[in-house]
């Protein structure tokens, strides 16, 4: 048997359960304050206990999970007064990237950002709520990537973790598309036109804008509940 063969007959390394775990929280998969039982995960991800106990110790170190003496543990709330900070940080560092992404995107990026401001504008007039919040995460992940910025991949990817429930509830609030793509398009064109001031000031009054409804949204929820 070839070596070539032999590869394509082995099945494929499977995620680190804490990656596959911290995705079913962010995805909503586990609700705010549910239980996360050993026994049950590891069935559920085909993973020893060893493994997930292991992997709930690293998700509670990201703020994702917490213990709770004698109790075991749980998805961890996050309120709205922490959501509110967590997006004044993200307002800083994503400032930050929009900036260096203008001083590095290349033409092949600019592209893709007009793309992406072409398909939600698309969505936005056709009212597919969904599809523009899909779009809305490529963005952010896209103006990231383009800035270079390791350190604050890292520090965002655990901020929007702990408060992805928010961010949903917000993209799901009636009118929030229409209000917001104008913002995404001022940070698509600042790039665009290579202004890093420009870039990152559209980027900081569009958080500003998700900071001031967050009450609304909240509010809500609440009454609905």
């Amino acid at each position: 048997m070839t070596t070539a063969k032999r590869d394509a007959e082995q099945p494929a390394a499977q995620p680190p359960v804490a990656d596959v775990i911290r995705e079913a929280i962010t995805r909503g998969d586990f609700a705010p304050n549910q239980r996360l039982v050993e026994a049950e995960l590891s069935e559920q991800f085909d993973a020893s206990r060893a493994a997930v106990r292991n992997a709930l110790v690293q998700l509670t170190t990201e703020g994702l999970v917490e213990r709770i003496q004698n109790r075991g543990a749980r998805v961890r709330a996050v309120s709205l007064e922490e959501a509110i900070e967590i997006t004044e940080v993200r307002m800083a560092v994503e400032g930050l990237c929009a900036a260096r992404a203008a001083e590095r995107a290349t033409d092949e990026d600019r592209s893709e950002l007009r793309e992406i401001g072409e398909q939600m504008r698309a969505a936005v007039s056709g009212g597919d709520v969904w599809g523009y919040s899909e779009l809305n995460k490529r963005l952010h992940s896209l103006v990231l990537r383009v800035s270079g910025q390791q350190t604050a991949h890292e520090v965002l990817s655990r901020l929007r973790g702990q408060n992805v429930r928010h961010q949903f509830r917000l993209a799901m609030h009636p009118g929030r598309p229409s209000v917001s793509l104008p913002q995404h398009v001022a940070i698509i064109e600042a790039i665009c036109a290579t202004d890093p001031a420009a870039a990152e000031q559209a980027m900081r009054e569009h958080l500003r804008s998700v900071i001031d409804a967050l009450p609304e949204v909240h509010r809500t929820r609440t009454t609905a509940l």
